[in-house]
């Protein structure tokens, strides 16, 4: 059976690449590659399925940049 989840990635001032499952409380991980990065979060969340009850049930909208004055 195969379920899909939405990731969210950015990459931090060192140059990693952070991915995070929304879904999936406390599943992320990090890597320098993309490549590196998607096998590591496809891991990560098997991992957090077979501790996880049940994922939690929001639905992706998108992502929107905001500019505040500072």
């Amino acid at each position: 059976m195969s379920k899909e989840f939405n990731v969210v990635i950015e990459q931090d001032e060192d140059g990693y690449f952070v991915a995070s499952v929304p879904a999936l409380r406390g599943c992320h991980t990090q890597a320098k590659s993309l490549d590196v990065l998607m096998k590591r979060i496809k891991e990560a969340i098997s991992l957090c399925l077979e501790v996880e009850d049940a994922p939690v049930s929001n639905q992706f909208i998108g992502v929107q940049r905001v500019a505040v004055m500072v």
